[in-house]
């Protein structure tokens, strides 16, 4: 049996990267996808031949197991003429894709009888699953503020989508010359304002999905998957942690000496009442909990910090800075007794 170069089935080289791979599967699926040329056995063929090569190209195991094996792959598994294992032949075609698989006998040399990416257990595929593939996956950045982060809401997106073209069917060509209606592209852009729910508690790079909004599929195959990959900008007050939050209260110095209530705002707009005890320090800590961000995959919030910032009095009165003295007096005296 004839070893499969796949590289060149894709027109590729052997250091092609996942992304080249799958531009180059696409534009020749496009190309010879039966749906575009019926009754082309040649055709037919040819896009097989391609699945099978992006079939294991696109799959980083069945990549590295191919390439570790080379075009020896045969002295390699140990084959040796009339040693009891199977022989492999072609019948009717370059390659034989009658299997219950789909794919050639090279390819079940090589990596068994398994089903495509994707494919559950025991999965039979027919010939006319290799006419479907799920279109691309797409991902759009998106900044939210944390007030957004921490209340959620909706966003409306300007996305750009593309559609197979219905002149061409994404040949790009018709009677041989480009296509007029897509520019020889195959495909046709199309702008879609979509409105999409920004849950509560998301972060940096917190991914959501929005299903059927991707790229469209080959030969029916269903569309691939949106997905809003979210960035939090910093916040001027609020510094976040994880699922806490941090913000510095300014209290006077008469309630930090004596005690009191001081309010607290919060990213909803609410504002809690911080009971300040005497004598507190500059820079203590109050842990408010479960008044922080919401917990994206679980139930509930994190904790929320207020840390005291004393503030000084400024502009001082006769009378005030009188009663500083006697206090800067008394405490001398209390040192010194």
């Amino acid at each position: 049996m004839d070893y499969k170069d796949y590289y060149k089935v894709l027109g590729v080289s052997k250091g092609a990267s996942a992304d080249d791979i799958k531009k180059a599967f696409r534009k020749l699926a496009r190309k010879y996808h039966p749906d575009v040329n019926p009754g082309d056995r040649k055709a037919e063929e040819k896009f097989k031949e391609i699945n099978e090569a992006y079939e294991v190209l696109s799959d980083p195991d069945k990549r590295r197991k191919y390439d570790t094996l080379g075009p020896n792959w045969q002295e390699q598994f140990g084959f040796q003429p009339g040693a009891g294992r199977r022989s492999y032949s072609y019948r009717g075609s370059p390659m034989d894709f009658d299997t219950p698989t789909g794919f050639s006998d090279f390819f079940e040399a090589l990596f068994g009888r398994s089903a495509p990416q994707g494919a559950g257990p025991g999965t039979r595929t027919s010939r006319n699953d290799f006419r479907r593939r799920a279109g691309d996956n797409i991902e759009q950045p998106v900044e939210v503020t944390l007030q957004e982060a921490y209340v959620g809401g909706t966003r409306t997106f300007n996305i750009q989508s593309t559609e197979v073209c219905p002149i061409c069917r994404g040949t790009g060509e018709v009677g041989g010359k480009a296509c007029a209606n897509c520019g020889g592209q195959g495909m046709l852009a199309r702008n879609k304002r979509i409105q999409v729910k920004i849950p509560a508690g998301v972060e940096n790079g917190s991914r959501i999905r929005v299903a059927g909004e991707g790229q469209p599929g080959i030969g029916g195959g269903p569309r691939g998957d949106l997905f809003l990959v979210i960035s939090v900008k910093p916040d001027a007050v609020y510094e976040r942690k994880g699922d806490d939050l941090y913000l510095d209260i300014d209290v006077d110095l008469v309630t930090a000496m004596l005690g009191g209530e001081v309010p607290v705002p919060i990213l909803d707009g609410r504002k809690l009442v911080l009971t300040i005890p005497p004598e507190t320090q500059n820079g203590r800590m109050f842990r408010l909990a479960n008044k922080g961000m919401p917990r994206l995959h679980g139930d509930g919030h994190g904790n929320f910090f207020a840390r005291v910032k004393v503030v000084l009095p400024m502009r001082l009165t006769n009378e005030e800075r009188g009663l500083f003295e006697q206090l800067a007096r008394s405490r001398r005296t209390e040192v010194h007794s």
